[in-house]
């Protein structure tokens, strides 16, 4: 029997909305363990006891919010992912607006030398940056680690954003010229708004960059800088398993990001598509 067409479209569609929903469930899987986790006594979690609602306790979560190590390392990662995603953002939109809007000769080795950047491993980086900061006294400082984020946000920025200054049409910036704007007026008051969305996305990306960033701030922080992926990693050491205490913090610190990209998602929706048609 030959399917029609219309027939087979459902069929493909259907197959490919349960591998979807597949790869989703395989995502979602351990943020659900984790939060699950969360809520049960470590001897629960290592015995491997089945689920049981009677087992569920607020005792690690209590134990997590009283840590003032914990709360502090939290705040630092909230101020280093907001302070890395401004700077990324300010400095990443003023370059590709002038990559995307000047022509001199290297521009495209410019750009691409931004990508080049960002494809090095963090690892081969690391040690120079340490004898960096050290020596000018900027280790284990917020605006150090800041600084060290801000390194592998803003090519990230500034690839994410040249696709929406290039859409612009420049009938937008010779009529602001017309109206007596100069180029940080044109910059500040027609193409900013215009790439709202791309702008949208590439802080959303660059705040998830900096607020899961573990390499650079276990070697660029100690104990004042120091941000929530060290602290919950040094949740493990020597005999002692806080697994439930583990699960407790991952889940406070993944609350925010969820929090601010479902806030965000009707931009970053909009912006994602606007730069796949304009890219």
């Amino acid at each position: 029997m030959i399917l029609t067409l219309s027939r087979r479209k459902k069929i493909i569609t259907a197959a490919i909305a349960v591998f979807a929903f597949a790869i989703l469930a395989l995502e979602l899987y351990p943020i659900f363990i984790t939060l699950l986790n969360g809520f049960r006594r470590d001897i629960v979690i290592l015995s491997g006891q089945d689920f049981n609602l009677k087992q569920l306790t607020l005792r690690s979560y209590e134990m997590v919010m009283a840590n003032k190590g914990f709360i502090k390392a939290l705040f630092n990662s909230m101020l280093v992912a907001l302070l890395s995603t401004g700077v990324s953002v300010g400095v990443g939109s003023m370059a590709a607006y002038g990559i995307s809007r000047f022509r001199f000769r290297g521009r495209n080795a410019l750009a691409y030398s931004f990508l080049v950047f960002r494809m090095l491993p963090q690892m081969s980086l690391v040690v120079a940056l340490y004898l960096m900061f050290r020596g000018i006294g900027i280790r284990d400082t917020i605006f150090g680690i800041t600084l060290a984020h801000s390194s592998f946000n803003v090519p990230y920025v500034i690839w994410m954003l040249i696709p929406f200054f290039v859409a612009v049409d420049k009938a937008y910036e010779e009529a602001a010229m017309v109206d007596g704007c100069n180029r940080w007026m044109i910059f500040r008051l027609v193409f900013l708004p215009l790439a709202a969305p791309g702008l949208v996305v590439a802080a959303v990306f660059a705040f998830i960059n900096s607020w899961n960033e573990f390499l650079y701030a276990l070697i660029l922080t100690g104990v004042n800088a120091r941000t929530a992926p060290i602290a919950i990693s040094s949740m493990i050491g020597g005999d002692t398993l806080t697994w439930g205490q583990m699960c407790a913090a991952s889940t406070v610190m993944l609350t925010p990001v969820f929090i601010f990209t479902l806030a965000m998602q009707k931009f970053l929706i909009r912006g994602v598509s606007a730069g796949g048609v304009k890219g």
